[in-house]
């Protein structure tokens, strides 16, 4: 299955060039972040070759009334030229845009929104009222375009996001959305001021996600694994205080069958020790340690290991071994590289209390590997590990073969 940021880059690209998701599929190998940027370039470029209409519109702004004009506008002309036009209008006449904002009906408003310059939306955010705003996302939400409203999640200022936990009661809606915005940091800030505002709104929201469908447990743990450490700590120790074992195992297995193993490993990295203990002991863990081991099979992102070395370190004996057996399975330049990963990401402890559960041979054979890899060229190693200190990983991959011997 596609990594749910990409797949969700890919539905906002198919929108913008007002195209059938199913005819960009091919670009899915460009991942979320090219494919993120192509879809800004595509819309600034759409949005550019109108430019001297956008200006003309703009010129009659200061001359009409807008207690005149927008009656008329609101009659006679289409929500999709409105919304093209109204980015660029109102950035030369921020003041009139906040005017026309408040005489605006919310349902005409709500066609309007799919069809504005993003770049625009950006730059009005912080003179925009949020009463009207938040009026329109409600009806964005109740109408279900989450594609509409995501995107414009990440030029929420800190006062909307309050006017956000506040007057936005919908918490599928808000998830379903928030899987659609590119920004981890903007996520983050929303998901923060549900962890701290007065509302309390997590616990709920974890709720909905626990009794929900599987395509929003998915957008939640999509949100959720991009969101900054701290913020998934918090709402990893909610959940498992919210959620008994079983619905953990029943949520685990949606996310393993969804194909959201990378999102869950980026998630599982984060939480604390408590969570991860707990974490460990679910028998769902147990049964995919294996699955767990090969999803990280030729990857070098450090987020990826710990989510399967922290937990995995914490389980029985016998998943260890199991786990460790399999990592041994590994390619040999996954295997190779797996030292400079451990300690650019300070993962030796579970590392080493994984394959201290294995085997004598399992030992042995990952051992040989590791006395191997200390003979390739650093500059390899310092290509794949930006932050890696050569020397030290020499003295620890020293160390971790005496003990394996």
């Amino acid at each position: 299955m596609t990594d749910l940021v990409t797949r969700a880059q890919l539905v906002l690209l198919a929108r913008t060039l007002h195209v059938p998701v199913e005819r960009l599929a091919h670009l899915e190998r460009l991942g979320a972040a090219r494919l993120h940027e192509l879809q800004q370039r595509m819309s600034g470029a759409l949005f550019d070759q109108h430019t001297p209409v956008f200006e003309r519109i703009s010129a009659l702004v200061p001359i009409i009334p807008l207690s005149i004009s927008i009656p008329i506008v609101q009659r006679m002309v289409p929500p999709t030229m409105t919304g093209r036009a109204a980015g660029a209008v109102g950035v030369q006449h921020p003041g009139k845009a906040v005017d026309a904002l408040l005489r605006l009906s919310i349902n005409y408003a709500a066609d309007c929104a799919p069809y504005l310059d993003p770049r625009t939306v950006g730059q009005l955010a912080g003179d925009a009222p949020t009463a009207p705003v938040i009026a329109i996302v409600n009806e964005l939400l109740r109408r279900r375009d989450y594609i509409t409203a995501g995107p414009f999640l990440a030029y929420a200022t800190p006062e909307l996001v309050r006017a956000v936990e506040e007057g936005v009661p919908d918490d599928e809606g808000l998830i379903q959305s928030a899987a659609y915005a590119y920004s981890g940091e903007s996520i983050s800030a929303i998901v923060r001021q549900l962890l701290s505002g007065p509302g309390h709104r997590v616990p709920k929201l974890l709720g909905t996600v626990l009794n929900g469908a599987e395509q929003l447990r998915l957008a939640a743990l999509s949100v959720f694994a991009r969101c900054a450490p701290d913020v998934v700590e918090a709402v990893g120790d909610i959940l498992f205080e919210v959620a008994p074992p079983s619905a953990i195992a029943d949520l685990l297995t949606t996310f393993l069958a969804g194909g959201a193993t990378d999102d869950l490993l980026r998630f599982a990295g984060q939480l604390s020790p408590s969570a991860l203990t707990r974490l460990a002991f679910n028998p769902v863990i147990g049964e995919n340690a294996e699955a767990l081991i090969a999803a990280v099979d030729g990857s070098s992102e450090l987020a990826l290991w710990r989510g399967v070395l922290e937990p995995l370190a914490r389980t029985p004996a016998e998943v260890r071994r199991r786990a460790g057996t399999r990592l041994a399975q590994l390619d040999p330049s996954t295997l190779i590289m797996l030292p400079a990963i451990a300690q650019a990401a300070r993962l030796w402890a579970p590392l080493l209390w994984v394959l201290a559960a294995t085997d004598v041979d399992v030992q042995a054979h990952i051992g040989e590997l590791w006395a191997t890899s200390t003979r390739l060229d650093p500059e390899i190693l310092e290509r794949r590990i930006a932050d890696q200190n050569l020397d030290s990983l020499l003295a620890t991959l020293t160390m971790t073969l005496r003990v394996l011997r």
